[in-house]
C-alpha cells in the first residue's frame, strides 16, 4: 500500500533542508509511506520555472524482503546484520549529498519521544543512486560518506528482543542542497544508545 501526504508529527525530523522523505516498515507487515516535504531547494526549483510544476517525489526500494513481509535475519542482529541494498530515484535537481537514516520510532530513547537510531548513513555522494547489500565498518566509507550507528561506525540491524513485540524499522533518504560539515565519530552514545 503506497499513500503520499504529510509526515506525521510524531516522527518529524529536525533537518530544515530535508527534500524528500520515504520510509519502509516491517514488523507483522511492512507499510509504505511516501511524503514529499518544502524545502529552500525545491521551492526555488519551482519559482524559476515560473509556474508550479510538478515534481515527482524521490522512491526508496529494496529488494531485501517483500512488501508486507518481516525482515530476514540475514539482516538483523538475530543473523549476520548485514546492511541490505537501497535504490532511491527521482533525485530531485540541486542535490549535493544524501542522508540515509535507519531508526526504530517503537523504542524512545531514555524514556523520551525521539525514536532509537539504527545507522546513519550522510555525505553520500549526490550521483548515488543507493546503498549497496553489505557495507563495511569503519566511520569513512570509500565514496567519502560516514557512517554511525547505536554500535559504532556500523551497520546495526533490527533487533527487538525474540520475545516480542515485532518493532517498526523506519528507513529515510534526505536528498539535500549541501554537503554536512560534520565529522564521522567514534561515540556511539550521542545516539542515545
Amino acid at each position: 500500500m503506497m499513500k503520499t501526504g504529510a509526515r506525521q508529527n510524531k516522527h518529524d525530523h529536525p533537518w530544515a533542508d530535508i527534500l524528500a522523505y520515504h520510509s519502509l516498515m516491517t514488523g507483522p507487515t511492512m507499510k509504505l509511506a511516501l511524503a514529499l516535504t518544502g524545502s529552500v531547494l525545491l521551492a526555488s526549483s519551482l519559482a524559476s520555472q515560473g509556474a508550479p510544476a510538478r515534481v515527482p517525489p524521490m522512491a526508496l526500494t529494496t529488494t531485501a524482503w517483500p512488501d508486507g513481509g518481516q525482515i530476514p535475519p540475514k539482516y538483523t542482529q538475530a543473523g549476520d546484520q548485514t546492511s541490505p541494498e537501497f535504490k532511491w530515484t527521482n533525485t530531485p535537481p540541486g542535490t549535493m549529498s544524501f542522508v540515509f537514516n535507519m531508526l526504530d520510532p517503537d523504542v524512545s530513547v531514555q524514556k523520551g519521544t525521539e525514536a532509537q537510531p539504527h545507522w546513519i548513513v550522510w555525505n553520500i555522494p549526490a550521483t548515488s543512486t543507493g546503498l549497496p547489500e553489505g557495507v563495511k565498518p569503519g566511520a569513512e566509507l570509500p565514496d567519502g560518506a560516514h557512517q554511525i550507528s547505536a554500535s559504532g561506525r556500523t551497520y546495526r540491524g533490527p533487533g527487538a528482543a525474540a520475545t516480542g513485540p515485532l518493532h517498526h524499522y523506519t528507513f529515510e533518504v534526505y536528498a539535500l542542497d549541501v554537503t554536512l560539515d560534520v565529522p564521522a565519530s567514534t561515540n556511539s552514545q550521542a545516539m542515545g544508545a
